[in-house]
């Protein structure tokens, strides 16, 4: 990439793609869940690829205009371009702008219900990055805006909402609870000095009896989503194989091991593509 375009590439976190599966992922799970036809549920993939894409590195700007200040203080986070000085905030600013037009040109693709969806999680990308400041639960928070792909896809798919979607959007909060609780862990000693809150914090030694409950309850709400959506007992007996892999996080946990965390949360692109096959082995 050009030299002058890689700060740009590094603000939208383009070189860690995992941030855009894990985007991604509940809203590919509420398309396969709708049930709309084959063609029509693949455009609406493509759309919300490209669109996890552009709203997470949209999101990653945000994040970074906030904490600027906050992210020359963490080790992992003081490279950032704005913590570094490589990009001034009015570019920053400028991008941000760019990303969203692009958002917008593809909600635009969408049904009514879709884009009502799509404009209200503006809020949500907005009020995240000041969640660590004020509560200990800025996961839970984070939760709500990377599980929205849920009800905007449902949306798009089916032309409105229905049952299914609550129990699936609640399972995506918890999932997204448990998992981003791992990757908090590795700023664990920094974000206490820099008085930056996070459920890694909260829970600390506590943290695997936490995700017993987080990813416990996920399974168990997508197994209700899947129940009322009608799905065949094949998708139900497939939901064994992402739930083997939440335990397997749950068992290899070590909160002291950054390294091991960062492999941990990474397996989360895993677990959302197991989750998509069992719907589509439902349907």
């Amino acid at each position: 990439m050009p030299v002058r375009l890689r700060p740009f590439a590094l603000l939208a976190r383009l070189d860690r793609p995992i941030g855009i599966w894990l985007l991604f992922l509940p809203g590919l799970w509420s398309i396969l869940l709708a049930g709309a036809g084959v063609w029509f549920s693949l455009y609406l993939i493509v759309l919300f690829g490209i669109g996890a894409a552009v709203m997470r590195a949209a999101g990653c700007t945000v994040n970074d205009l906030w904490d600027r200040k906050l992210d020359r203080l963490v080790a992992r986070t003081a490279g950032r371009p704005l913590a570094s000085g490589a990009l001034s905030v009015p570019q920053a600013l400028g991008f941000l702008v760019g990303l969203l037009v692009a958002g917008l040109v593809i909600l635009l693709l969408l049904d009514r219900t879709a884009q009502i969806l799509g404009v209200v999680s503006l809020v949500l990308v907005a009020l995240y990055p000041a969640a660590k400041r004020v509560t200990f639960w800025p996961q839970m928070m984070l939760g709500f805006t990377f599980g929205w792909g849920a009800p905007m896809g449902y949306a798009a798919a089916h032309g409105s909402l229905d049952w299914p979607v609550l129990p699936l959007y609640a399972a995506t909060i918890l999932w997204i609870l448990g998992y981003d609780t791992i990757y908090a862990h590795q700023d664990r000693e920094d974000d206490a000095m820099a008085g930056i809150k996070s459920t890694a914090l909260k829970f600390g030694a506590d943290t695997r009896r936490f995700l017993i409950v987080c990813y416990g309850g996920a399974i168990g709400l997508l197994l209700v989503a899947f129940i009322i959506a009608g799905l065949r007992p094949l998708g139900i007996v497939a939901l064994a194989a992402p739930a083997a892999l939440l335990a397997w996080q749950i068992v290899r946990l070590d909160i002291d091991d950054p390294v091991r965390c960062l492999a941990l949360f990474k397996l989360n692109r895993d677990v959302g593509l197991l989750v998509a096959l069992a719907v589509l082995l439902g349907r």
